[in-house]
Parts: C-alpha cells; structure tokens; sequence
C-alpha cells in the first residue's frame, strides 16, 4: 500500500537538513520543494563544524527545527575507512550524538537518523533483516564507521523511551546518483568504476585494474529513491524499530564492473587486484519492512540511474 503525501504535514515546519549541500542532500532538498516544505534550513560546512557543541547550538538557534534529517557524515570506501578508521569512529559518532541530544533539548519533535549499511555484522544471513542488526561485528575495514552510526539507533530508542521522543532510525544501502563523489581517493565503487572506465576509454587503455576478486555482491540504491524513502518515513514513521532503505536486488562487483564497461562504452579488459581487500562479503537488504510500515518501495531501475549517473559524470566532470 502506498502512503499518498500530505502537503499540510510540510507546511510551517521549520526543517534542518544536515548535510543538505551533501549527494543525497540535494535530492532530500529537492523532494522537500516537491512535497511543499518552506522553511528548510541548511548548515553550511564551512558555517557550522557539527563535531562542535558550540556549532551545534548556533545551528539550532538559526534553525528553529521542528524536524531535524540528519544526513551528515564522513563517509567513504574502503582504502578511505582504512586509512582514517579513528576519524570515521569519532566525527560520525560526535556529530550525532551531540545533535540528537541537543535537538531534543530545543524542542524538536522529529529527528531522523539515518545509519548505514555497515552496521551490520560481517556474516549477516542474507537479505539482511533488521532483526539481525546485532547479532555479530562488522566488517573489519569499516567497523568503526559503522558502529559509530550503530549508535544513534541505540540513542533514538533510549531518547524515546525516556522522553518520548519521536527518533526514527533508516539503514540507506550503498547510493548513487548524479552529484556522488567522482574522486577515487575517498569514492564508492559505483562512482570509482565510472571514471575509470570512461578515463581508460578516452586514453585507450588496454585494461581496468579494480581491487579484489570481483566476488562480492552488493545492493544500490538511487540516491533520488533514497531521498524518497527518508522523507516517506518523515511524514509517517513514528516507531522505535530501524528500518532498511534499499532496492531489494542484489549484484557481484564482477557483474556491476561488467555493466558499467558496457555502458560507458569501455571494451578493454577488467583484471582484478586480489591484494586487495574485497570488504563484507555479501551485502543485501530485506526491504519488506518499508512496504510494510510505510508503503515505501524503489522504483528507479538499476540500468537507468546508472545511465543517468554516466551521463551526469560526462557532463560535469571537468569541474
């Protein structure tokens, strides 16, 4: 069953979108416009260091938030959550500890935590279920980004139970879209395998190296389904339980590397690195309990939003 919007929900809201200037901040925004919300309220990174308590305060005395989507994150791939593990740990977990604590404090009567995909065990049966969600330790290379996230889950729940406050908490799975983050230092594997094949195309390159053995599966999301999905369960989430945010459909990195070759028109070889590490093994998403709690499907197909993502990367690359 699908939820049907109410523009009336949106109206007079004063909402604070952290990380709003982010990739799936730009499409959280533009949803927000579509659904009649007025008063939205964006903290500029170079305005506001949410580490901050301070900043913080600032930001909510600017804001006035009713309702508080807290999108911000440091957030990388693997070589980046290896390289900056105490970083990935601290800044996530500073960020939204203080925020929730504090909006709670203002006044705020909706605050949406979003967590992440890598706050489930290593060796979570798939698809991952959200009763699973503690049954095991991460994947080691990104575990202290993702037990960092973990724990705005146990804090919306304690924060609800003590004060009633109205802390939903949504899993997202890996996004992407037009607007991710190209740069191969700190980028996704969709995004990573994009400018790598077009890059090796435009030299002529004979073969893509990628790292691991291909092996992995993993599950994606349209960056523009996801914004769809935190803002559905905005407007008619109100329950303690975390939710999963994903497409349903599972690929290998082999198969995805494939696909992308195709689309972008690379014929060269792909030849895999296996020193390099291959990250969580399997990795899809049970998204029944969306449907269910709030009439929340995708419904980008995954050549398409991959088209799109091609296409937004040829056309924006030099800048």
């Amino acid at each position: 069953m699908a939820f049907q919007s109410n523009p009336i929900f949106w109206q007079n809201k004063r909402i604070c979108v952290t990380g709003g200037a982010g990739f799936l901040g730009s499409f959280v925004l533009e949803g927000l416009k579509q659904r009649g919300a007025t008063e939205v309220f964006v903290p500029k990174i170079e305005e506001y260091d949410l580490v901050k308590l301070p900043d913080i305060l600032r930001m909510l005395d600017a804001s006035r938030p009713d309702i508080v989507i807290h999108l911000a994150a440091l957030a990388g791939g693997i070589g980046a959550n290896r390289a900056r593990p105490a970083d990935f740990f601290y800044i996530n977990i500073m960020m939204g500890v203080q925020l929730m604590h504090e909006a709670w404090k203002y006044g705020a009567t909706k605050f949406i935590a979003i967590g992440t995909v890598c706050a489930y065990p290593k060796f979570t049966p798939v698809p991952f279920r959200e009763e699973n969600l503690w049954q095991g330790y991460p994947e080691e290379t990104n575990a202290p980004y993702g037990l960092a996230k973990k724990m705005l889950l146990v804090q919306a729940q304690a924060y609800r139970e003590q004060y009633g406050l109205d802390a939903i908490y949504l899993l997202p799975v890996n996004l992407y879209g037009p607007h991710d983050n190209f740069d191969l230092q700190t980028s996704h594997v969709i995004p990573a395998l994009i400018r790598k094949c077009v890059e090796a195309q435009e030299r002529g390159d004979e073969e893509v190296v990628l790292w691991g053995d291909g092996s992995p599966t993993r599950e994606f999301l349209y960056a523009g389904d996801a914004a769809d999905g935190i803002l559905t369960a905005t407007e008619f989430y109100d329950g303690v339980e975390p939710v999963n945010i994903g497409s349903g459909q599972e690929i290998s990195i082999k198969n995805l590397a494939e696909l992308i070759a195709r689309l972008t028109g690379y014929t060269g070889r792909l030849v895999w690195d296996t020193s390099k590490p291959n990250g969580q093994p399997r990795r899809a998403l049970d998204t029944s309990r969306a449907a269910e709690y709030f009439g929340w499907r995708a419904s980008t197909p995954f050549e398409e939003g991959l088209r799109q993502t091609i296409a937004w990367y040829r056309e924006n690359r030099k800048a």
